[in-house]
């Protein structure tokens, strides 16, 4: 089998390399990733990339040699500015899918999470993080979770009926 990674992130002050903790086989893509439920006011916030019409959690990839919570507070910095406090594990999902014509398993990690010493981020309008317009944010209603396309699609159902424990999902 050969594996091949993916997507230098960037150099650390002794010039090492860190990388997302994703890899490539003939069979699929392997994904890491963390994500947060961020509730304000009745709502979750969600974002999607301009060129898709699927919304997620925010979050992204953990990055080799790091923790998934400080990974989820880098994120949270370099999408939007805003430091975040994690709150607790909620949900832990083995995503299997299939996008732009590649077979993905994604390992995803979603805390609960609230702002860290900051006002009120909530919005009634879509907006764009820090790091440009590549990626829009939007606070959504969680009764209306089932309208919109929000991925893994366990997330619909779990996000309107949140329990204190964490729970694990196998998505297919």
């Amino acid at each position: 089998m050969i594996i091949q990674l993916v997507k230098i992130r960037k150099l650390d002050l002794k010039g090492m390399k860190f990388m997302d903790v994703v890899f490539k086989t003939e069979k699929a893509v392997f994904n890491y990733r963390v994500a947060g439920i961020w509730i304000e006011n009745g709502h979750v916030l969600l974002h999607r990339d301009i060129n898709e019409s699927q919304w997620s959690l925010p979050g992204g990839r953990v990055e080799i040699a790091e923790d998934s919570q400080s990974s989820l507070k880098r994120e949270f910095r370099e999408e939007l500015g805003i430091d975040v406090h994690v709150d607790r594990m909620a949900l832990v999902i083995e995503n299997f899918f299939e996008h732009g014509g590649r077979d993905f398993h994604e390992i995803g990690f979603y805390y609960a999470i609230t702002s860290k010493g900051n006002p009120s981020s909530y919005n009634e309008a879509p907006f764009h993080g820090i790091e440009g317009e590549r990626l829009i944010f939007k606070w959504t209603p969680i009764k209306e979770l089932n309208e919109v396309a929000l991925y893994p699609e366990c997330l619909r159902a779990v996000l309107k009926d949140m329990t204190p424990y964490i729970q694990h999902f196998v998505v297919k």
